[in-house]
Parts: structure tokens; sequence; C-alpha cells
């Protein structure tokens, strides 16, 4: 949420956490809160580039963290982590 907010995108990611409906968020504005360097680890992973996976990110992420947080609010950092590592492990077995 720090990473977004300082890249004056903390409206975005609120609306994914909050019960509301979830705002767009694009491919350049998920390159930039993640920085080029995890895209292309993504990409190179995946078979893809960087923008396919910048372009994914931004169409399945709004939904991911709003499943993430149904009640409206972020889970406990150590519960969050504990999601976010299981996503990553089944998503890109890494």
């Amino acid at each position: 949420m720090e990473t977004f907010k300082s890249k004056g995108l903390s409206d975005i990611m609120s609306s994914w956490v909050s019960t509301g409906q979830n705002l767009p968020i694009s491919g350049n504005q998920i390159q930039e809160v993640l920085g080029n360097g995890l895209i292309e680890q993504f990409a190179k992973k995946l078979g893809s580039s960087g923008e396919e996976v910048s372009g994914g990110l931004a169409s399945l992420l709004p939904e991911i963290i709003d499943k993430l947080t149904p009640n409206g609010s972020l889970p406990e950092s150590d519960a969050l982590l504990q999601q976010l590592s299981s996503l990553k492990k089944n998503l890109l077995n890494i």
C-alpha cells in the first residue's frame, strides 16, 4: 500500500480493499509500482513479455486484492503475507 501511495495511486489501491467498486489500473502504472525488474522476472518465468505481464496484472490485481480483503480492510500483515506467498507459489512456482 505504501508503494502505491508513494506513486500517487492510493485511491486506486484503496478502492480494491474497500467494499465498493474497484478502480482500474493500467499496465504502465503496475510497472511503475512493481518495477521493471520484478515485471521482467515474472515475464521470464511465464515466457511472456513485460507488457503482457503488466497488462495481465493490471486486470487481475484489483480482483485478487479485493478477494483478499472481503471485509473492506487489510488482514493482519502475517495473514496477508501468507496468502500472497501461497498465491505466488501457485501462480508462478517461485
